[in-house]
Protein backbone atom coordinates (compact mmCIF):
# COMPACT_ATOMS: atom_id res chain seq x y z
CA UNK A 1 0.00 0.00 0.00
CA UNK A 2 1.10 3.34 -0.95
CA UNK A 3 1.64 6.03 1.46
CA UNK A 4 0.80 10.05 0.85
CA UNK A 5 3.85 12.08 0.97
CA UNK A 6 3.09 15.52 2.82
CA UNK A 7 3.50 18.95 1.33
CA UNK A 8 6.76 19.43 2.44
CA UNK A 9 8.42 16.28 1.36
CA UNK A 10 7.09 16.60 -2.28
CA UNK A 11 8.62 20.11 -2.33
CA UNK A 12 11.78 18.32 -1.26
CA UNK A 13 11.78 15.76 -4.18
CA UNK A 14 12.84 19.00 -6.36
CA UNK A 15 10.79 17.95 -9.79
CA UNK A 16 9.33 21.31 -9.84
CA UNK A 17 5.59 20.18 -10.16
CA UNK A 18 6.75 17.04 -11.70
CA UNK A 19 5.38 13.68 -10.58
CA UNK A 20 8.36 11.86 -9.27
CA UNK A 21 11.72 12.62 -7.78
CA UNK A 22 15.33 14.64 -8.89
CA UNK A 23 18.33 14.25 -8.09
CA UNK A 24 21.61 14.23 -10.13
CA UNK A 25 25.14 12.89 -10.81
CA UNK A 26 28.44 14.75 -11.91
CA UNK A 27 31.26 14.38 -13.97
CA UNK A 28 33.35 17.23 -13.17
CA UNK A 29 36.90 18.28 -14.68
CA UNK A 30 38.39 19.56 -12.11
CA UNK A 31 41.54 21.95 -13.10
CA UNK A 32 44.06 22.66 -10.06
CA UNK A 33 45.90 25.64 -11.02
CA UNK A 34 49.15 26.70 -8.82
CA UNK A 35 50.41 30.37 -9.30
CA UNK A 36 50.63 30.59 -13.01
CA UNK A 37 49.98 27.21 -14.64
CA UNK A 38 47.79 24.67 -14.57
CA UNK A 39 49.18 22.08 -12.05
CA UNK A 40 47.19 19.28 -12.11
CA UNK A 41 44.00 17.62 -13.44
CA UNK A 42 41.55 15.28 -11.68
CA UNK A 43 38.04 14.28 -12.73
CA UNK A 44 35.48 13.49 -9.71
CA UNK A 45 31.85 12.46 -9.97
CA UNK A 46 29.67 13.51 -7.26
CA UNK A 47 25.98 13.11 -6.71
CA UNK A 48 23.61 15.29 -5.30
CA UNK A 49 20.48 13.09 -3.90
CA UNK A 50 16.70 15.45 -2.90
CA UNK A 51 16.29 15.31 0.37
CA UNK A 52 12.62 13.33 0.57
CA UNK A 53 14.34 10.44 -1.69
CA UNK A 54 17.64 10.48 0.60
CA UNK A 55 15.85 10.31 3.76
CA UNK A 56 12.72 8.01 3.35
CA UNK A 57 15.61 5.04 1.80
CA UNK A 58 17.58 5.94 5.10
CA UNK A 59 14.83 4.95 7.12
CA UNK A 60 14.17 1.96 4.78
CA UNK A 61 17.77 1.08 4.69
CA UNK A 62 17.38 -2.35 6.28
CA UNK A 63 14.29 -3.63 4.24
CA UNK A 64 15.35 -6.53 2.09
CA UNK A 65 15.38 -3.79 -1.02
CA UNK A 66 18.16 -1.79 -0.01
CA UNK A 67 19.62 -4.53 2.76
CA UNK A 68 22.50 -6.25 0.77
CA UNK A 69 22.76 -3.36 -1.65
CA UNK A 70 26.59 -1.80 -1.26
CA UNK A 71 26.11 1.06 -3.60
CA UNK A 72 22.97 2.08 -1.94
CA UNK A 73 24.70 1.58 1.66
CA UNK A 74 27.94 3.76 0.87
CA UNK A 75 25.55 6.22 -0.06
CA UNK A 76 23.66 6.84 2.57
CA UNK A 77 26.82 6.29 4.66
CA UNK A 78 28.75 8.47 3.15
CA UNK A 79 26.44 11.81 2.37
CA UNK A 80 26.79 14.93 3.45
CA UNK A 81 23.29 17.49 4.16
CA UNK A 82 24.20 20.96 2.46
CA UNK A 83 20.95 21.70 2.77
CA UNK A 84 17.40 22.19 0.72
CA UNK A 85 19.27 23.36 -2.16
CA UNK A 86 21.68 20.62 -3.11
CA UNK A 87 20.23 17.77 -0.49
CA UNK A 88 22.67 15.00 0.36
CA UNK A 89 26.19 15.26 -1.57
CA UNK A 90 28.35 12.33 -1.69
CA UNK A 91 32.20 11.75 -3.63
CA UNK A 92 31.98 8.87 -5.62
CA UNK A 93 35.19 8.99 -7.37
CA UNK A 94 38.03 11.26 -7.38
CA UNK A 95 41.43 10.71 -9.41
CA UNK A 96 44.46 12.75 -10.94
CA UNK A 97 43.34 12.62 -15.07
CA UNK A 98 46.71 11.32 -16.16
CA UNK A 99 45.19 9.24 -19.15
CA UNK A 100 41.90 8.23 -20.81
CA UNK A 101 42.06 5.10 -18.57
CA UNK A 102 41.10 7.16 -15.57
CA UNK A 103 38.15 8.98 -17.39
CA UNK A 104 37.18 5.57 -18.31
CA UNK A 105 37.09 4.16 -14.64
CA UNK A 106 35.38 7.65 -13.57
CA UNK A 107 32.43 7.16 -16.63
CA UNK A 108 31.76 3.30 -15.30
CA UNK A 109 31.23 4.82 -11.80
CA UNK A 110 29.19 7.51 -13.05
CA UNK A 111 26.90 5.31 -14.84
CA UNK A 112 27.03 2.81 -11.25
CA UNK A 113 25.88 6.13 -9.78
CA UNK A 114 23.21 6.88 -11.92
CA UNK A 115 21.91 3.38 -11.14
CA UNK A 116 22.04 3.75 -7.61
CA UNK A 117 19.92 7.08 -7.97
CA UNK A 118 17.53 5.36 -10.36
CA UNK A 119 16.67 1.76 -7.62
CA UNK A 120 16.30 4.87 -4.79
CA UNK A 121 13.75 6.90 -6.81
CA UNK A 122 12.11 3.79 -8.10
CA UNK A 123 11.66 2.66 -4.33
CA UNK A 124 9.73 6.43 -3.92
CA UNK A 125 7.68 5.96 -7.25
CA UNK A 126 6.39 2.41 -6.16
CA UNK A 127 5.76 2.73 -2.55
CA UNK A 128 4.61 6.85 -2.14
CA UNK A 129 1.96 8.91 -3.40
CA UNK A 130 3.52 11.79 -5.07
Amino acid sequence: MKKKLTKKQIEMLWSGGGKGPYSQAKLIKEVRILDDRISRVFLVVEVEINPTTFELVEKHRNDKEFKNDIAVQQLLDYSEYRGPGFGYVSMAFQKEYRNENVLIEAELVLQRSQDTIIKMHQFIINNFYV
